[in-house]
């Protein structure tokens, strides 16, 4: 893989007035039990597992967001995104961890 991509980093609070703002779709790349768990309350979810990304919405005008628990697999759906020629570059850094602690609303899944 072209090591031309990157991500951008977006602080949770970014993340969470884009999507007020309808300027972001979160895509949440956890798995269905994490999801389960606990869950981004305005989020698509394509698990990083099974990831496509012919599978991701389409964000209709919106730039998407990917995330995931830590901020690791967000990463690795955005760069495997890229690979297939989508522009998008941006992820919530610190995943839903760091969503918590910026004192973000989650919602049981």
């Amino acid at each position: 893989m072209a090591d031309n991509h990157s991500v951008t980093d977006l602080a949770p609070e970014d993340v969470a007035k884009g999507i007020a703002d309808g300027r972001y779709l979160l895509v949440d790349v956890r798995e269905p039990n994490e999801v389960e768990a606990e869950a981004y309350p305005d989020a698509v979810v394509v698990p990083l597992s099974a990831f496509d990304s012919a599978d991701l919405p389409d964000p209709a005008g919106k730039q998407i967001v990917f995330a995931c628990r830590s901020g690791k697999r967000s990463v690795t759906a955005s760069l495997a995104a890229q690979a297939d020629g989508f522009a998008y570059d941006k992820h919530l850094a610190g995943g839903i961890l760091g969503w918590k602690a910026a004192g973000l609303p989650t919602k049981a899944g």
